[in-house]
């Protein structure tokens, strides 16, 4: 599932994604209510954790901006404070369910798998990504492109999987570098742009139009 991490600690937010990843799980991370509130509103999101507390914008607003622009993505706050008022405040905001600091990571992950079995919001999570002709399925792991199987290394896969599940938009390499390798990694734009010369020559070598894209002075995208 693509996953949207909206937390201020940037430890703690660290950790979750972490837990996160290791479920195979893609993972973008916020560390303030504005930042979290745009990502959110691109819908691409299969869950949303959401702090209650969080610069620019708490999580409360977030959430309520959220589901009046009609995103609904089901949303898990999270809270330091276990008071009845916060809870109902959440819950009254859109919230689909909530969930006390400190937590243990089996908990947060049992909340997630139950979230992910509601279909009060039609939600279902997006295990088969397609451009055009390429294919990538996050169950088994397997790329094909015009029926052919494309061989990937991990780093290559969770390139393309998050390319494809922005399709259509620029990634500027910052983010990239972010999502793909971590928010404390020392890798570089270079890293990036090596990256996609490799993706290139297993997705588009061969193939009559190419869909990965390079925007001048701004980054890369995926389009068909």
């Amino acid at each position: 599932m693509h996953i949207l991490v909206a937390e201020d600690e940037v430890k703690l937010a660290g950790l979750i994604r972490r837990v996160l990843e290791q479920e195979r799980h893609v993972v973008e991370l916020a560390y303030d209510g504005e930042h979290a509130l745009d990502l959110g509103l691109s819908g691409s999101f299969d869950i949303i954790i959401l702090d209650i507390m969080m610069p620019r914008k708490d999580g409360i607003a977030v959430c309520r901006a959220l589901r009046e622009a009609g995103v609904k993505t089901p949303v898990l706050m999270l809270t330091a404070r276990d008071a009845v008022p916060d809870r109902v405040r959440g819950l009254d905001s859109g919230a689909d369910d909530y969930l006390t600091k400190p937590f243990a990571f089996e908990e947060l992950l049992a909340r997630i798998r139950a979230l992910s079995r509601r279909g009060d919001r039609d939600f279902e999570p997006a295990d088969r990504l397609q451009v055009a002709d390429l294919v990538l399925d996050r169950k088994t792991h397997e790329v094909t492109r015009g029926g052919r199987t494309i061989n990937l290394t991990p780093k290559e896969f969770a390139l393309l999987e998050f390319l494809m599940r922005n399709a259509g938009q620029v990634l500027n390499r910052d983010r990239i570098i972010e999502h793909v390798w971590g928010y404390e990694s020392d890798a570089l734009g270079t890293n990036v742009d090596i990256y996609i010369h490799f993706l290139r020559r297993k997705i588009d070598k061969g193939f009559d139009r190419a869909l990965i894209h390079s925007v001048r002075g701004l980054g890369y995208k995926i389009q068909g």
